[in-house]
């Protein structure tokens, strides 16, 4: 079967129209990858960083940042680090490290001469610490106040051996340990072990005088403990900055005790006075049950004179002289100036 001349010339335009087309897409995509990546791929060609176009595409179709990675490799290369894989540091970046941090502190470790590897600053990036101001405090000491600043007390307050208060301000210049940055004490742990060793250190001195005398003793007594076990940190030096005295906290101690001691003897007094006002009372109710029985005593002569009388044992004139005798006595009585109850 024989095709149509002026159809097949149609169909070949056609095709040839869709090819320039599909070239013309091709074209526009090279041309946009090559404005996008062409100074990127630049400079890595002539820094030496080996990285080529593709993987600068694959970079942005990974939701890497080319020019970030770009810049970090030129930054390793240029400062003569060894050779760290692209790979490594997309997946950094991708797990939310710092790049840029993680790079300029290897580079500040090399110059400075202090071991760190790669795995050991991505670590330490991606727990949390910042590993540039690590390594820059690695060889720049920091000096840090004791008690902190922002602390509500301003003094560490102590008590030497003879009861006098000291209050003492310390300065302690700490540098990073690189190998126990992960998982080490933070400065908050620092200053509360020297603000204990120093309260600690002063407790143990006789007296105030020799603190006021030799503080350096203190501070290297501290020092010698060890204090920046399990940090992040090595203490360099302790320095006592401050130190004045405070109160005599023996003498008040001991005048609270006294003042004490003079309420519990008050208190056994008044208890002894009570307990002696209450045997006063039961003496005095005793006297008085005393009396009456002798009162009923006394009411029983009349009954048993009389009985003598019926009896013919008393006569008349012995009770008589029984009365003379009892008034003899009351006269005597009332001549001294004594009360006699018991004859009324």
């Amino acid at each position: 079967m024989l095709m149509n001349p002026q159809l097949a010339a149609d169909n070949s335009n056609g095709l040839i129209i869709a090819i320039i087309l599909i070239v013309g897409i091709v074209f526009l995509i090279v041309l946009g990858v090559l404005a996008r990546f062409f100074n990127l791929w630049i400079q890595c060609k002539f820094t030496g960083v080996g990285i080529g176009m593709g993987k600068l595409v694959m970079m942005s179709i990974r939701k890497v940042n080319p020019s970030l990675m770009v810049r970090c490799k030129i930054m390793a290369v240029q400062a003569g680090l060894p050779d760290i894989p692209t790979q490594a540091l997309e997946a950094h970046f991708l797990a939310g490290g710092n790049i840029s941090n993680v790079i300029r502190a290897l580079i500040a470790a090399h110059r400075a001469g202090i071991d760190m590897e790669w795995q050991d600053a991505q670590a330490i990036d991606l727990a949390g610490r910042d590993v540039l101001e690590a390594v820059r405090t690695s060889v720049n000491p920091r000096v840090i106040d004791c008690p902190d600043a922002k602390s509500t007390t301003a003094t560490l307050d102590a008590v030497a051996g003879d009861g006098i208060q000291l209050k003492a301000r310390a300065r302690v210049t700490v540098r990073t340990n690189i190998k126990q940055l992960i998982g080490g004490a933070t400065e908050e742990t620092i200053i509360a072990r020297v603000g204990q060793g120093i309260v600690r250190a002063i407790g143990s001195t006789a007296s105030y005088k020799e603190v006021l005398e030799n503080p350096e003793l203190i501070s290297q007594t501290v020092l010698n403990e060890g204090l920046e076990a399990q940090t992040a940190f090595e203490i360099v030096s302790i320095d006592i900055a401050d130190i004045d005295v405070g109160e005599n906290i023996g003498a008040r101690l001991q005048a609270d005790r006294a003042e004490a001691d003079v309420r519990i003897f008050q208190a056994r007094a008044e208890e002894r006075r009570a307990a002696a006002a209450a045997r006063e009372q039961e003496m005095v109710a005793l006297t008085q049950e005393n009396r009456a029985q002798v009162v009923l005593a006394e009411a029983t002569v009349p009954v048993a004179i009389s009985q003598s009388f019926r009896n013919e044992r008393l006569g008349l004139l012995d009770y008589f002289e029984l009365k003379n005798v009892q008034a003899d006595t009351k006269m005597r009585s009332a001549i001294a100036g004594i009360k006699d109850d018991s004859m009324a």
